[in-house]
Formats: C-alpha cells, sequence, structure tokens
C-alpha cells in the first residue's frame, strides 16, 4: 500500500519551531522524510531543540518573523541549501492579555506583528518562490499552512489582541488560496483549541481547567504530537484537492458547520 502521508524529498518552513507545536510539526516533517527549516526568535531555545536532529536536513534561522527582510532572506537561503521550498507552516505566535478598555497599544501591536503581519511576510516571501517556480515549468506546487485558533472564529475574552490577529490570518489563507490556485499552490489554516504548550499554561491552570473542560466534548487537552499530523495531511499530497478552508483541530471545541 502506498504510503498515505510523506514528505519524502520536500521542505518544509516552520516558525516558531523552537518549543511546543512548532517543534513537533518540524520533527514529523523529519520523520516522514522531508527537510526542514526551523524559524525562531530564541537562539538558543531553537539550538536545543534542533540538537538531535539530522544536520544536513534541519536549516536553523534566527530571527523575528515580523522581519519582513529575514522572510525573504530564509527563503534564498533554503533554495541554495535544498533546492526548493515546499512547504510553510505559519506557528510563531505570543499573547499579551488584558482586558479590552486596558490593553496598552504596545500589547495589541506586538500580537499582531507575530502573528498577523508574521503570517503575511513569510507566505509572501515563500508565495514568492513557490509561484516563480510555477511560471518556470515546475507544476508540483506548495502548500500554506497557517495555524489560527477558535479564539479567530469565537473571540477570547481577555485577548482582543490574538483573536483578532487568528481572524485576520483566515483571511491570509483564503485569499492565498484563491490568488494561487491556478499555480497549484494550496493554502489552507488549522483552528486549534487548547493545545498542551507552554503558551497555554495559564489557562489550563485551576482557575480556568475546569470552566474550559466542560466545554470540550472529548474531556481533555491536545497534545503537540497529535495536532501535527494533520498539519503534515495538509502539508502532503494526501490533502491535494484541499484549500482555502479552516480545520478545527479542537477536540469538539468549536462545532459548526
Amino acid at each position: 500500500m502506498t504510503e498515505l502521508v510523506s514528505l519524502q524529498g520536500r521542505t518544509i518552513v516552520v516558525t516558531g519551531a523552537g518549543q511546543g507545536i512548532g517543534k513537533a510539526v518540524v520533527e514529523l516533517v523529519l520523520e516522514l522524510g522531508g527537510n526542514a527549516v526551523a524559524v525562531d526568535l530564541n537562539a538558543e531555545t531553537l539550538k536545543a531543540a534542533t540538537a538531535s536532529m539530522p544536520q544536513d536536513r534541519v536549516l536553523a534561522v534566527v530571527g523575528s518573523v515580523a522581519d519582513h527582510e529575514l522572510a525573504a532572506r530564509a527563503v534564498e537561503d533554503s533554495v541554495r541549501r535544498f533546492g526548493a521550498v515546499h512547504g510553510l507552516v505559519n506557528n510563531a505566535g505570543i499573547i499579551r492579555p488584558a482586558m479590552i478598555e486596558k490593553m496598552t497599544p504596545k500589547e495589541w501591536q506586538d500580537v499582531i506583528d507575530v502573528h498577523l503581519t508574521g503570517t503575511f511576510f513569510w507566505t509572501q516571501a515563500v508565495g514568492r518562490h513557490m509561484v516563480a517556480r510555477a511560471k518556470g515549468g515546475d507544476a508540483s506546487g506548495g502548500s500554506i499552512v497557517n495555524i489560527s485558533s477558535d479564539a479567530g472564529r469565537k473571540g477570547s475574552v481577555g485577548q482582543v489582541n490574538y483573536a483578532a490577529a487568528k481572524a485576520g490570518m483566515l483571511g491570509v489563507t483564503m485569499t492565498a488560496a484563491r490568488e494561487w490556485g491556478r499555480y497549484n499552490i494550496r493554502s489552507n489554516s488549522i483552528c486549534f483549541g487548547v493545545v498542551e504548550t507552554p503558551m497555554t499554561e495559564v489557562i489550563r491552570g485551576d482557575k480556568f481547567r475546569d470552566r474550559i473542560l466542560s466545554q470540550i466534548p472529548l474531556e481533555r487537552w491536545a497534545q503537540p504530537e497529535e495536532v501535527v499530523k494533520v498539519v503534515c495531511f495538509l502539508l502532503s499530497d494526501a490533502a491535494s484537492y484541499v484549500t482555502g478552508q479552516h480545520l478545527g483541530v479542537n477536540g469538539g471545541f468549536h462545532i459548526s458547520l
């Protein structure tokens, strides 16, 4: 039987790759035969995360995803190292919680810069490369996966910046799908619920745990290792006719038509 999900020989750029979901994506990309370009702001975290990985198949890139020049350089470096870029996972994220009336301009902008502006910059940089390949006769296309959130579809008390950014990522997803479909470039988003990572420690704590778990039909938090399987599905040919979609991977936390 043909292997259903394979990334053999493909190069995938993953932002926020130093820990949590991003690190788990990189690990699975490598396991499925691909090359990984791991991007993170924290050099020490990224070094520790990639230390045990096959160095001939990993390129570590340190810097802010909100730096458009870094995005362009990273794509150029990836092409020089591996020949082409076939996929992108916009995963980098931060939180700066505050109620609307108390949120500072900096708290708002910091989150918008990383989640939404960063997604645009990296989508643009990788997309330009994929479009150029397509115009040059390479029909292999590519896949972009944006890590959004249920917060972008239903709001999130105390995180208007995060909810707005995640909602904006859905717009980037759909627009890229419409503009680049003719080049066989697919663009999808995944809306996670609560994944057990350092970024969700507060909402998994004593104050919020029981209330949130009561809204999840599967009655548990997601593990990074299980949710990233869906990411790699969308990156692979198993999802060759899937584009412009927002896939909920949330244990039923948000259910809609």
